[in-house]
């Protein structure tokens, strides 16, 4: 879009719900236009513009009133963009022959094509492109967002590309689970789990949302939250800027240095970022980012989310920000259960927040998202004989973890991320990983691959800490595969 400073807000209005209707009806099967939004625009995920008019009374208000994102182009970018209507007088101006249709096409992303070219008011310009099939998954760049370690397992395969605790749901836990189920018939409810969560964590029940594991989350906070600038701190657990991305909002990244041991810096995030999610310890780097330099990203007007779905897997869970609530404005942590406990397949986490949040996201959640085994099993997961338990099962994987990087260690051409890994996995990087990846396989073992993480390339692996027994054979086939090969 392009707009005149004599532009206001009912015009632009006007002419982008006109041409959204235009675009439908040349549409074979209509879809979404850059991704889904409000029913006040079906299909509109946002409106792109040249960098600078951002906030522009026309278009910004329109954008409010439409409850989507704006997104700016530099003119040097939008310039290398072909167009179908070129125009000698924007050109002149501003250096590309047409806003709306090259903004319109660079927000949507590679592949995208015109649903509808340029279209005019009196003070304003509009053109619409269609997000391609399948575009909300894959980032321009190519990282695939919708890649998980799930994937890499396979029958036979020592599985170390999940991070589920080896040996889980424990027996007791699987009792637990197994009582609720001649009580299928009645409706799921949460009370009692949700109180159970807040005494866990030194808060009122109004800060806490059960969940269908942290995933859905991500979800509901994507379709709660009206960000003008999200930000996402990577390399980490990608489903966050999934989620966003599907929601229809654009999603900025802030990428962390391998050189730097990947180290959490709060002066890379844009200061007026709106929305910053960063994990802690993160996937897949292992690193435990301190809770100072944590606080120091919140501030008044800024929504601060710590994914901390492996912190129950850090004794004593050293910089956590889960317990209390209230002193870090703005702050929401999210907590896993499935990791620890072995629950991937039943789906259960929660949402620590400021009670407004919590009660928005509730209503975005659908009618009895959590299961009642789910519920019950979450309940029993926060009773202080379990957080005991969880608290020596991490003293373990410590001590595990400590085992596989000294055998790591033996291994040439092979580098551990980080100066002191902190999860129950470690992400390393050795030349030419995929094949590495591959011969694993081929002698048994299914590790994840790194480069569908933002900020990493085709060099790196995640590995999970296993028992020593299991990393011995794991590290024996690792070498016999290192030293088959030439060092490249």
């Amino acid at each position: 879009m392009g707009a005149s400073r004599a532009a206001d807000p009912a015009e632009v209005l006007a002419l982008v719900r006109a041409a959204l209707a235009e675009a439908a009806a040349l549409a074979e099967s209509p879809g979404p236009v850059a991704a889904a939004g409000p029913a006040a625009a079906p299909g509109l995920a946002r409106i792109a513009t040249v960098a600078g008019k951002e906030g522009a009374p026309a278009i910004a208000g329109a954008a409010a009133e439409l409850g989507v994102a704006v997104a700016g182009f530099g003119p040097a970018e939008l310039a290398r963009v072909a167009v179908p209507t070129p125009s000698p007088v924007v050109l002149g101006a501003l250096g590309t022959p047409s806003v709306a249709e090259a903004a319109a096409l660079l927000s949507a992303g590679p592949g995208a094509e015109l649903a509808l070219p340029k279209r005019k008011s009196a003070h304003a310009t509009v053109a619409v492109a269609r997000v391609p099939p399948g575009a909300d998954d894959v980032y321009p760049d190519g990282h695939d967002l919708r890649h998980h370690g799930d994937a890499e397992v396979g029958e036979g395969l020592v599985d170390l590309a999940v991070n589920v605790r080896a040996g889980t749901p424990p027996d007791w836990l699987v009792e637990v689970v197994g009582a609720t189920l001649t009580g299928l018939a009645a409706y799921p409810d949460g009370r009692a789990a949700r109180h159970a969560v807040a005494v866990r964590h030194g808060r009122a029940d109004a800060e806490v949302l059960l969940t269908a594991g942290a995933a859905e989350a991500f979800v509901l906070l994507a379709r709660v939250l009206r960000p003008r600038r999200a930000v996402v701190v990577h390399p980490q657990f990608t489903e966050p800027e999934a989620a966003l991305r599907a929601a229809g909002h654009l999603v900025e990244r802030v990428l962390l240095d391998a050189s730097d041991g990947f180290r959490l810096d709060p002066g890379k995030v844009p200061a007026d970022a709106d929305l910053v999610v960063v994990g802690n310890p993160t996937n897949p780097t292992s690193v435990l980012h301190p809770a100072a330099l944590l606080r120091e990203l919140a501030r008044p007007g800024r929504t601060l989310v710590v994914d901390e779905a492996f912190m129950d897997a850090v004794p004593g869970e050293r910089e956590s920000l889960a317990d209390g609530g209230g002193a870090v404005p703005g702050l929401v942590v999210l907590r896993s259960l499935t990791k620890t406990w072995g629950l991937a397949g039943l789906r259960i986490g929660y949402v620590l927040g400021a009670p407004e949040l919590v009660a928005a996201l509730a209503a975005a959640q659908p009618l009895w998202a959590v299961s009642s085994p789910a519920l019950a099993a979450a309940e029993a997961c926060v009773s202080p004989a379990a957080v005991a338990e969880a608290a020596e099962a991490a003293r373990q994987v410590a001590a595990d973890r400590a085992h596989l990087l000294a055998r790591l260690a033996e291994l040439p051409r092979v580098e551990v991320a980080g100066p002191a890994p902190a999860a129950p996995f470690v992400l390393l990087s050795t030349p030419g990983a995929a094949d590495v990846r591959a011969a694993l396989r081929a002698s048994g073992y299914a590790v994840r691959r790194g480069d569908t993480f933002p900020g990493l390339g085709p060099d790196w692996l995640r590995v999970a800490v296993r028992d020593r027994r299991t990393t011995d054979r794991f590290a024996d086939a690792l070498a016999e595969v290192l030293t088959s090969r030439p060092a490249r």
